[in-house]
C-alpha cells in the first residue's frame, strides 16, 4: 500500500513539475503566438479576414477561397499558461530578406540561386537578380501556420509568375513631346525598356503583391529588381545599338537646338523691324492728325500752317531755288 501511495505521489509530483510549472510560456518581442486546443486553433468566434482591410484586394472568387478565420493572438510578454492538451505555435514577425532567385525547396534551381530566368517581349532570354522583403502578418496567422505547408514558397512562386508575365509583356511608358505626339521614352528594345524602367517594374510588383497577406499571411514590404542581364552576345549587340542610338539622339538634339535658336533670332528680328516701322509711322500719323485738325479750323489756318512750315524749311536751307514767271 505504501508503495502504491509513493507511486501516486510521484506521479502527481511529476505532473505538477511537467505540466504545472512547465506549462508556462513567454513570447519574445519579435514573435506572436497562437494556441491550438485539441487540434483546433483558438478563434475569435466566426470572424474571418474578410472583415479586415487586408481582404480589400481580393476578388469575389478569391474571397470565397481565402476566408481564413481570425485567431486569438498572444502578444509579446507573458508568462502565459497552456494545458497539456494545448499546443503553442510561435511565429517571428520580424522583417526578413530573401533572394529572389533562391528556391527554398531546390537550392540548385535558378543557377544555384544566383539568377532567375525570364523571357522578354522580343523573345530574348534574360536573367534577373533582386530581393524581396517580407514579414508575417499577425492579422492572418491562420493562413501562415495552418493554410499552406510552406508559405514563403507559395509567395515566391506567385511573385515570380507575376514578374515573368510582366517581363514578357512589358512596354515602356509613353511620353508626350512638345509637338503633341506620343512616343516611347526609350528606343523600343525590350532589354533597354526594362533596364531604364526598373522603378516602374518594382512599383507594379508591389501593387500586384498586395493580396499575398490575405492569401498566405505574408506581407511583402518591398520588392527590388536590381539587375537585368541578357546573354553576352546580346549584350554586345545592345551596346552597339545603344551607341548608335545615343549618337543619333545627340545629332537630333543639336539640330533641334540650332533650329530653335534660329527661330528665336527670326522672331527677334521681326520684332525689331516692327518697332522700327511703328517708329516711322507714328510721326506721320501725328502729322496727319494735325493737318486734319487745321483743315477743320478753316482754309486760312491750313494756309498759314503751310506758310510757316515753308519758312522753317527755307531757314534751314543753305541755298534755295525759286521758279520765276517771265
Amino acid at each position: 500500500m505504501a508503495e502504491l501511495t509513493a507511486v501516486i505521489f510521484g506521479f502527481l509530483g511529476w505532473f505538477v513539475l511537467r505540466w504545472g510549472l512547465g506549462g508556462f510560456f513567454t513570447v519574445q518581442q519579435d514573435q506572436r503566438a497562437v494556441k491550438e486546443v485539441f487540434g483546433r486553433a483558438q478563434r475569435h468566434g466566426d470572424a474571418t479576414i474578410l472583415d479586415t482591410p487586408i481582404a480589400e484586394g481580393l476578388d469575389e472568387r478569391e474571397r470565397e477561397r481565402y476566408a481564413w478565420p481570425q485567431l486569438v493572438v498572444y502578444p509579446p510578454g507573458g508568462p502565459y499558461f497552456k494545458w497539456p492538451w494545448e499546443r503553442v505555435h510561435k511565429v517571428s514577425v520580424a522583417t526578413q530578406t530573401h533572394n529572389l532567385a533562391l528556391d527554398p525547396e531546390d537550392p540548385l534551381a535558378n543557377h544555384r540561386g544566383t539568377m532567375l530566368d525570364a523571357v522578354t517581349k522580343d523573345q530574348l532570354n534574360t536573367g534577373l537578380r533582386g530581393q524581396i522583403r517580407y514579414r508575417v502578418s499577425e492579422q492572418n496567422l491562420y493562413a501562415y501556420i495552418f493554410g499552406v505547408t510552406n508559405p514563403i514558397t507559395h509567395v515566391l512562386g506567385y511573385f515570380i509568375s507575376v514578374l515573368r508575365e510582366r517581363i514578357a509583356n512589358y512596354e515602356a511608358p509613353k511620353v508626350v513631346h512638345q509637338d503633341g505626339h506620343e512616343a516611347p521614352e526609350v528606343s523600343g528594345i525590350s532589354i533597354n525598356d526594362l533596364r531604364k524602367n526598373l522603378r516602374d517594374i518594382n512599383d507594379h510588383m508591389d501593387q500586384e503583391s498586395n493580396s499575398s497577406v490575405a492569401r498566405y499571411g505574408i506581407l511583402l514590404d518591398a520588392s527590388l529588381i536590381t539587375e537585368i542581364d541578357p546573354p553576352a552576345d546580346v549584350e554586345q549587340a545592345l551596346a552597339a545599338i545603344n551607341t548608335a542610338h545615343n549618337h543619333v539622339s545627340s545629332e537630333i538634339s543639336l539640330a533641334e537646338a540650332g533650329a530653335d535658336q534660329k527661330i528665336v533670332q527670326s522672331k527677334r528680328a521681326v520684332e525689331i523691324e516692327t518697332l522700327k516701322a511703328q517708329a516711322e509711322v507714328e510721326p506721320l500719323t501725328a502729322l496727319a492728325d494735325q493737318v486734319r485738325a487745321l483743315r477743320g479750323s478753316g482754309s486760312e489756318a491750313l494756309t498759314a500752317y503751310i506758310r510757316n512750315l515753308k519758312r522753317e524749311l527755307f531757314r534751314r536751307a543753305g541755298l534755295t531755288f525759286m521758279e520765276m514767271d517771265r
